[in-house]
């Protein structure tokens, strides 16, 4: 069976080799394509794959239609809305994800994000610390409680709302659990985005919750650009002089976001929560050994479709 590896932005050497051991101690064949310059080139190369790793890549119903072979695919991270699941579904592939690989790695940019812009983006000038500041958690799973554990190491109090979560389970970590996004959004000091993006929370970052955020409040966003109602957001920076939004997921507004937004604002060039070395190697090796499991024991515990 040929488990194909297609990354527009490559794994590690490191996370390469520990894929490549997975794969053929399994008695699997592996192939790479990295770095591809065109979408000719992703269906010429899946057309005799049965097994499929991406990053962030994108497998559409024309992908998955040239793939004849296919039954699975892993998608080496949390968020799997780059997979048609529907066009997936039709054609009889499954879909996984590797939840909690990469969870510590995009928790720390949170606050690396946030001492940046509490320090006035080391512009000289006095800025605020994050002890004592109270932050809220929207969304509490696995990234959500590892930005809680870092919080309590900054001092910080930690608050968080997630609709499927049971309050219990959040309030067992020692982590307030508010009723409502509302009440969460009205009552933190910094709120931090960690729902994915779904039919249901398209755009529902915008005008309502955003106005509820008290003087001086800080919102981050290393979840999805998708959720954000990105014009409600433009329009809201500029009638709030005390407000910032840290992001790295790039706007489709950011020249707007930038004028508006002059030691406010800031977005990295491209999504970086993931990108360490130690997530790279543990999501793509994580991928691998559902690939093997899938393929002989049919485990299917991380299927999303």
């Amino acid at each position: 069976m040929k488990v194909l590896v297609a990354t527009d932005k490559p794994f590690a050497p490191v996370a390469i080799e520990g894929i490549r051991r997975e794969v053929e101690v399994a008695g699997f064949s592996l192939a790479l394509l990295e770095k591809y310059s065109s979408k000719e080139q992703l269906l010429e190369a899946v057309a005799d794959a049965e097994a499929l790793i991406i990053r962030s890549d994108l497998i559409d119903a024309e992908v998955i239609a040239a793939a004849p072979k296919l039954k699975i695919v892993v998608r080496a991270g949390a968020g799997y809305d780059n997979v048609d699941l529907d066009a997936a579904s039709k054609a009889g592939v499954c879909v996984m994800n590797t939840p909690g690989q990469n969870s510590n790695a995009v928790a720390e940019l949170v606050f690396g994000l946030l001492v940046f812009a509490f320090r006035n983006f080391y512009n000289g000038s006095s800025g605020f610390e994050l002890k004592g500041k109270r932050i809220g958690i929207h969304a509490y799973g696995n990234v959500g409680r590892n930005v809680a554990r870092i919080a309590k190491g900054f001092g910080m109090e930690v608050a968080a709302y997630d609709a499927f979560c049971p309050a219990a389970s959040i309030e067992a970590d020692g982590v307030k659990a508010l009723p409502s996004a509302e009440e969460l959004y009205a009552s933190c000091d910094v709120v931090s985005l960690h729902i994915p993006a779904t039919e249901q929370t398209k755009k529902s970052i915008g005008k309502i919750l955003l106005e509820k955020m008290p003087k001086g409040a800080v919102l981050v966003n290393t979840a999805r650009k998708e959720v954000i109602d990105e014009e409600a957001l433009l329009l809201f920076m500029k009638e709030r002089p005390d407000f910032k939004y840290l992001t790295d997921i790039l706007p489709a507004n950011d020249a707007a976001m930038q004028e508006a937004g002059k030691g406010r604002y800031f977005s990295t060039p491209k999504k970086m929560g993931a990108q360490t070395a130690e997530a790279n190697i543990n999501a793509g090796i994580a991928a691998a050994q559902q690939i093997v499991d899938f393929l002989k024991n049919g485990n299917e515990s991380f299927r999303v479709n």
